[in-house]
């Protein structure tokens, strides 16, 4: 017999059906999707800043830490917004302190973004204890166990993606 026999929150036995075990997997990942939301809600009262405001900064941080640079049209490509939104986006995180323009080293006319050294020390002190919980716990899985959640992940990311399957 492939189902496993377990107990319910009552107690009870019951027949784990593929179904049922689908639907507790379902409610494991919203839980998470809830908790991972009222993190980022947390962390954007935290550094007092707004969702696309804090993508701005993780995708600097990321492209610094990868050794590439960033103009504001790559920004804007990123965050998928206008250039004009772009442009107030840019001029209210240099304002606060968490972005600076550079003078593009071939191109005189073109811009550089990067996060400043109090953005970065402000988002490590913000997610690191956060960050070091969850890889503690990624590290704990099995290697086969940590591939299957892998693959499983991949696999929910494209169904989610997959706008043709809606149609």
């Amino acid at each position: 017999m492939s189902d496993t026999v377990t107990f319910d929150a009552s107690g009870y036995w019951y027949a784990a059906s593929s179904e049922q075990r689908g639907v507790d997997v379902l409610n494991a990942l919203r839980r998470y999707r809830a908790a991972e939301s009222e993190m980022r809600r947390r962390t954007r009262t935290s550094m007092k800043m707004g969702e696309t405001d804090l993508k701005a900064i993780r995708f600097l941080l990321q492209s610094e830490r990868h050794a590439k640079t960033v103009t504001p049209k790559q920004l804007a490509n990123h965050l998928g917004i206008t250039t004009a939104s772009t442009s107030v986006l840019i001029n209210r995180l240099v304002e606060s302190g968490h972005l600076q323009r550079h003078s593009h080293p071939t191109d005189g006319r073109a811009v550089l973004l990067t996060a400043t050294e109090d953005s970065n020390e402000e988002v490590r002190a913000t997610l690191s204890g956060m960050h070091a919980r969850m890889i503690t716990i990624a590290e704990s899985l099995p290697p086969e166990g940590a591939a299957y959640v892998a693959q499983f992940l991949e696999a929910m990311t494209e169904a989610v993606a997959d706008v043709d399957a809606d149609e």
